[in-house]
């Protein structure tokens, strides 16, 4: 098991460029899926030569690659089932994750020897049933987020299994996110991976006999309202609480979130399991960490089912996002002679604009964008085009990977 003083910290990797940046950004695992089985088709994924290479990588630095096999396959789905998991045993990954028991029965006939984690859509929500999965052979589960954390600590002493949760992320209205909205309403399986996101849409209510034309708006403003729109979950407020449980890993959900979603949220919940495992005594949540997870992408943050509250955990009168500031570069590398780093364009900006650097290491720089250079060595005012590399002037050092943003102008 992990040391009860620091879980592991588990981010997610959409693509592999997401998977290097959560490595530097601090996460101790990763976990992907390759392109069928997983429960986010339309996340980019990886090919198996991409999956290789992600396990090379983390390996490299002591850590770790788990692979999504948690769909719920109908018979079709599982023709290429057995070929696809020998594939990822060679390729030497650290487990996968699924939820129906006939992928864990292919599992063990094909790679025994390969560990295996139960996702938390098999919705284990008690002490029986985490058994029942240990017998079989589960190294780890994934609990259902509806466990409160009194009900986690009260688990921990009976099971040998290591025992995982979510702990920043999105969440679903339905059970374990088991959701048959979406396959009813467009024909999109949510549990075979393409979920249509249905319980963000705006709803009308149709009194029984008349027509859609008399329906009667459900409204709080003049979006409508969005009675099954749920909060994002953020358990920063009650990491000592969830720590103390016993945990062995703390997930963050976003394997189709941006690239700075990953290095943000992940950089935050490194800070704080360091700064719990340094002195858990003394531990407090600082201001700095809650600021870095309102700079991201988000809904209204809510703590779930973690503690018993009254705060409703859905928003009720949109679906839209919030955040304090956008990510408009990436850090390639840094010429000393030159004192300037070349960047990855990933939205526009301009000379004059006040912009900050953010570090692996978590240290911070402020400046406004002055001198701009392409890769001709013409001198530019505005950075327009995606993924346009181009040097800026820097005044400091700049690490590889540092995620170059401004205040949000939305």
């Amino acid at each position: 098991m992990q040391s009860r003083n620091r879980p592991e910290l588990l981010a997610p990797a959409g693509n592999f460029e997401k998977c290097r940046i959560a490595l530097r950004y601090g996460a101790d695992a990763v976990y992907l899926a390759g392109k069928a089985y997983g429960l986010r088709a339309f996340s980019d994924n990886f090919t198996l030569e991409e999956m290789s290479a992600a396990v090379k990588l983390a390996h490299a630095s002591g850590k770790r690659v788990y692979v999504t096999v948690n769909m719920m396959p109908h018979d079709e789905d599982m023709v290429g089932l057995p070929d696809y998991i020998g594939a990822i045993r060679d390729i030497g990954v650290d487990a996968v994750i699924l939820s129906d028991l006939g992928v864990w029965r292919v599992a063990r006939r094909v790679a025994p020897d390969l560990p295996f984690h139960v996702s938390t859509q098999a919705n284990t929500v008690n002490r029986e049933a985490i058994l029942a999965w240990q017998e079989l052979g589960a190294k780890r589960i994934v609990l259902a987020r509806e466990l409160s954390i009194a009900e986690i600590s009260a688990l921990r002493p009976h099971v040998q299994a290591e025992l995982e949760c979510f702990v920043h992320g999105a969440m679903c209205v339905s059970l374990s996110g088991r959701c048959l909205l979406s396959q009813y309403l467009t024909g999109r399986d949510a549990n075979r991976g393409a979920c249509a996101q249905p319980c963000r849409w705006r709803y009308d209510l149709v009194p029984e006999g008349r027509e859609a034309a008399e329906a009667l708006s459900m409204r709080e403003d003049k979006g409508g309202t969005y009675i099954m729109n749920s909060r994002d979950l953020c358990g920063l407020p009650v990491l000592p609480q969830l720590l103390s449980s016993g945990i062995d890993s703390l997930k963050i959900e976003g394997r189709m979130k941006s690239l700075y979603y990953v290095a943000m949220v992940t950089s935050v919940y490194r800070a704080a399991l360091d700064a719990w495992a340094q002195d858990p005594d003394r531990f407090c949540i600082k201001a700095e960490w809650v600021k870095e997870l309102e700079a991201v992408s988000h809904r209204p943050y809510t703590t779930g089912f973690y503690v018993p509250k009254d705060e409703a955990m859905q928003v009720y009168s949109n679906s839209s996002y919030q955040q304090t500031h956008e990510f408009i570069a990436l850090a390639l590398e840094y010429d000393a002679a030159r004192k300037a780093v070349l960047v990855e364009q990933r939205n526009h900006f301009a000379q004059g604009q006040p912009v900050e650097f953010v570090q692996p290491d978590g240290s911070r720089m402020q400046f406004v964008v002055g001198g701009m250079w392409d890769l001709d060595g013409n001198e530019v005012q505005k950075a327009p085009h995606p993924q346009q590399r181009l040097w800026l002037a820097a005044p400091t050092a700049v690490a590889a990977d540092a995620i170059l943003r401004r205040e949000s102008t939305q």
